[in-house]
């Protein structure tokens, strides 16, 4: 269903993302609200990854389609959580921030990507057998 060596690259860009949230979150104060923005980010981010690694497991299109729903709304809500941490002066690095915020958005275009080509494989299968 996937190629393996962008199933590769994908795996390892999104322990990346995780990672660098992790690192990221580590500079933090901890304040009440750091600590659950802590949580969050750190939560979605390293769900990105795990659920990305259940998608390449699929056995079937359907199940493919539904772990790739989720890889989307994980890294998407780990935008939120990205922007929610600037927006709130935990985050010092600009740089650094802009760096994962950016690769959060790229990963969050390929998946949705690679889910609307799936849509449009499905639709065309379901043209030719109906």
């Amino acid at each position: 269903m996937i190629n393996s060596e962008f199933s590769e690259k994908m795996r390892l860009r999104t322990n990346k993302l995780a990672l660098d949230i992790i690192n990221l979150t580590s500079e933090f104060n901890k304040s009440p609200a750091s600590r659950v923005i802590t949580y969050q980010l750190i939560k979605s981010a390293t769900s990105t990854g795990a659920n990305y690694r259940a998608t390449c497991r699929s056995r079937s299109s359907k199940a493919f389609y539904s772990n790739l729903s989720i890889v989307i709304e994980e890294v998407d809500e780990t935008m939120y959580w990205l922007d929610l941490a600037k927006s709130a002066n935990l985050i010092q690095d600009n740089k650094t921030f802009q760096r994962i915020r950016s690769e959060t958005l790229e990963l969050t275009r390929i998946f949705s990507k690679a889910r609307s080509s799936l849509n449009k494989k499905r639709a065309g299968s379901y043209n030719k057998h109906g």
